[in-house]
């Protein structure tokens, strides 16, 4: 029979990823989510049966328990960008993690992939990077043979990344940033998920990866990427940290008692994360040590950014036809 992998937060941007990996190399794939409805298109992604979404709530013992049943590797892709519901930093970066490396132990499964990010740090002040910090490390204490993989910033179909500067864009002609000098090194959301199916397959040595794109780029320079790739001219200003503190400071509060309806465009946690550079650090396994080779953003980013663009899918025949001469 064909081995099985548990891969929690499956349907996510990058899990959802990892899933077609391992679909496509003949592994049983076992989306652990939240809401399984919500997943059921991951199971389009493989054979009839081959990808299966089930109900798994990483904060709850025996909900991983049941979701790891029998599973050759698992593959933690859970992510949240803030609180959601009961679901916190801690309860889900920490002790979720904890859950998944202690039980992963304790049934015997033979690998353990732990997705974490570039700058995590026990000491800072967000809880967001502090939490990541710590969930890999309770899973470095209790599976030291686990691969963890720490990428930057993602890019891909769906991202919330260059799609966001890109939704900016329209809606004016000034486009307020902020950490416009803060390095980034974008990576591929396809090339994460390529070196975690490689890891789950056991063709990673144990240990901890910082992956990052073949570009190093500061903020503003992202921006200006996605101008270019969007065809749309902007006045890009850089906010200073101590005014993006006070308006998100603002929005949070506003957040709060509408009970979310007005949405927080850069809570403090992301504002911690643009005020260090997120770059492979200097001797860091990468994904030269794993074999692979990533691309840069700028090869794929006309593959989803042309909605942007002032005659989306048509702006490029309509440039065409501007240099056509008349007979």
């Amino acid at each position: 029979m064909a081995k099985l992998v548990t891969i929690f937060g499956g349907s996510g941007f990058l899990g959802r990823q990892v899933a077609r990996q391992m679909a496509s190399r003949g592994w049983r794939v076992r989306v652990a989510v939240r809401r399984p409805d919500e997943a059921l298109f991951t199971r389009t992604y493989g054979a009839v049966g081959q990808v299966v979404p089930v109900l798994c709530n990483i904060r709850d013992e025996a909900s991983v328990r049941l979701a790891m049943s029998d599973a050759d590797a698992v593959v933690n892709c859970v992510n949240i960008h803030g609180r959601e519901g009961k679901s916190n930093f801690q309860n889900v970066f920490v002790e979720g993690a904890e859950h998944i490396a202690r039980l992963s132990k304790e049934m015997g499964v033979a690998q353990v992939v732990h997705v974490s990010g570039i700058g995590v740090d026990a000491s800072s002040d967000s809880e967001y990077i502090a939490g990541k910090a710590k969930g890999e490390a309770a899973v470095l204490e209790l599976r030291p043979d686990a691969v963890v993989l720490r990428p930057s910033v993602m890019f891909g179909i769906g991202d919330q990344f260059y799609n966001r500067f890109a939704a900016m864009a329209l809606l004016g002609p000034v486009m307020p940033i902020v950490g416009g000098k803060t390095k980034l090194q974008p990576v591929s959301v396809n090339d994460v998920a390529l070196a975690a199916a490689n890891a789950a397959e056991c063709k990673a040595e144990p240990g901890i990866y910082e992956l990052g794109g073949p570009d190093v780029l500061t903020v503003r320079e992202v921006v200006a990427q996605t101008l270019a790739a969007i065809v749309r001219r902007r006045l890009v200003v850089n906010l200073p940290f101590w005014i993006a503190r006070i308006g998100s400071g603002v929005f949070g509060v506003a957040s709060m008692l509408t009970g979310g309806i007005v949405k927080n465009p850069l809570n403090r946690d992301q504002l911690a994360l643009l005020s260090q550079d997120n770059v492979v650090a200097e001797g860091a396994k990468s994904f030269a040590d794993l074999g692979i080779e990533p691309i840069a953003a700028e090869m794929v980013l006309d593959e989803y950014l042309w909605r942007f663009r002032p005659s989306g899918q048509y702006e490029e025949i309509k440039r065409s036809a501007k240099n056509l001469r008349a007979l």
